[in-house]
């Protein structure tokens, strides 16, 4: 099976901040743009967001009408269109994936499951079996697909940092039963010793807390142009929010729920006893 490591979306919005730039320093508008490349105003402005995607035809026009030749710009609007690695489980829609594929650092809180990135996949199966409408052959693909995402955690070359929190209650409930949950707990020991990984757990006893609202997900990018973008998932879907208003509190609510939460060692200690209890 061919890996294709880049993310479409990725490319496409680096894709779009560099047409969009190529217009700036012609010093043209988007409008009079629009007019020449024979498309509505509204139609530019979603390829210069990334919103929809520039073929090959309209990057080469752009650079036409903006007196500049960048071969890379081609390449990119072509890669853009490649199939990433997640089409060949099954996954197709524009979600997490997309957002998770490009990012070098994560912070996840995770009011009812074990984090994804951290799951077994006797876990991940009885998550699956448990809360979605998925067939058998689905659910299937999907653990398998979210056990490939994992291997970041372990790569050299291009490693995801992963900062999780959890309620304590998740450690407690035994998703696919005792014996599938004991397996988790001890798999999470494992995860705390990756440097790339730190887990800590936030005791019941903090009481009622901002996170209680639901889950959510940051995600960090190594290029300075692209944005922290918030993930939110609920039951008719997922959003991606990049609004720095939204993105800061939600920063905020991780950093206070992180202050309250047990520190790696004291977490590590909780998660040891309770496989000590299964």
């Amino acid at each position: 099976m061919e890996i294709v490591r880049t993310s479409p979306t990725f490319r496409r919005r680096r894709l779009a901040r560099r047409i969009r730039r190529l217009r700036e320093s012609a010093g043209i508008t988007q409008e009079h743009a629009a007019a020449s490349l024979d498309m509505s105003t509204s139609a530019l402005s979603r390829k210069e967001t990334g919103e929809v995607g520039t073929s090959v035809h309209e990057v080469r026009s752009m650079m036409d009408l903006y007196d500049v030749y960048d071969p890379g710009l081609v390449d990119l609007a072509r890669s853009a269109k490649a199939k990433p690695w997640w089409h060949a489980y099954g996954i197709t829609s524009r979600g997490y994936y997309d957002l998770e594929e490009e990012a070098v650092s994560v912070r996840d809180w995770q009011p009812s499951f074990v984090p994804g990135l951290l799951q077994t996949e006797d876990y991940a199966r009885g998550v699956f079996e448990g809360v979605s409408v998925l067939e058998a052959e689905e659910i299937d693909r999907a653990v398998a697909a979210r056990m490939r995402r994992r291997h970041r955690l372990h790569d050299s070359d291009a490693p995801l940092h992963l900062s999780a929190l959890v309620d304590e209650s998740v450690l407690r409930r035994p998703v696919g039963g005792p014996a599938v949950m004991r397996g988790q707990l001890v798999a999470l020991l494992g995860f705390i010793d990756l440097p790339t990984v730190e887990l800590r757990v936030l005791p019941v006893v903090a009481g009622a807390h901002r996170g209680l609202e639901g889950s959510f997900t940051l995600l960090s990018y190594a290029d300075v142009d692209e944005d922290d973008v918030l993930f939110l998932e609920h039951a008719a879907g997922s959003l991606h929010i990049d609004k720095p208003d939204a993105v800061s509190t939600a920063a905020s609510t991780f950093e206070q729920m992180r202050v309250s939460a047990l520190n790696d060692e004291d977490s590590a200690a909780l998660i040891s006893r309770l496989v000590s209890d299964c």
